[in-house]
């Protein structure tokens, strides 16, 4: 849904009420956990966010309060939102002047211990969304090496006929997307630390 106006909570509350018996866009839900279709984008992004058990808790819990989506021109809503699958958001977005609402559902959840401990999600485009495809949120923490990374993968392909018309415009706000998420994660984890404790060694 594309808008002139930047939306409300209650134009977004409205919109989320509408998407409740939505259906995904796309027929091969959860591939970003296995084979990425052919036919779409994929984009793979990573980035060290810190080390150390602790960090990784903080990584973890950054994921879990959406700070993923901390950055001025998106906005995730509700952000309240807990990491379930079947829960569905909205994604605000604001493009040169103007906004869009789209809308997506939790598909599966990671959340894996062992040589590398990783805790994440993946959420899918439903019909209410300018692009089709998933995306998989993630932080890993490698016991071997003590680091812990964000890691940021998806597939798409423009879904509406402004998506399609403005195909370039697209690409460059996933990549813009992809830069800014990478940073907010790294900000809040560097933010959460106790006052004066550093990333561990």
């Amino acid at each position: 849904m594309f808008l002139l106006r930047r939306p409300n909570t209650q134009n977004i509350a409205e919109f989320l009420d509408k998407t409740a018996s939505d259906t995904f866009s796309y027929p091969q839900e959860g591939a970003t956990a296995a084979k990425v279709p052919k036919g779409y984008n994929v984009d793979h992004n990573r980035l060290k966010i810190g080390t150390g058990d602790g960090d990784f808790e903080l990584a973890e819990k950054a994921i879990r309060e959406w700070k993923m989506f901390d950055f001025p021109w998106v906005r995730l809503w509700p952000n309240t939102t807990p990491i379930e699958a079947g829960q569905t958001v909205a994604i605000v977005v604001e493009h040169f002047g103007f906004f869009s609402m789209n809308a997506a559902r939790i598909v599966y959840v990671v959340d894996e211990q062992g040589d590398v401990d990783r805790f994440g999600f993946a959420y899918g485009t439903l019909t209410e969304h300018g692009e089709i495809g998933e995306e998989r949120f993630s932080v890993e923490y490698h016991r071997s090496t003590g680091e812990v990374w964000y890691d940021l993968f998806a597939f798409s392909r423009p879904g509406s006929l402004p998506a399609r018309i403005g195909y370039p415009l697209s690409r460059y706000l996933q990549r813009s997307f992809a830069s800014d998420s990478l940073n907010a994660m790294k900000r809040a984890v560097e933010r959460s630390r106790p006052p004066g404790k550093t990333a561990a060694p």
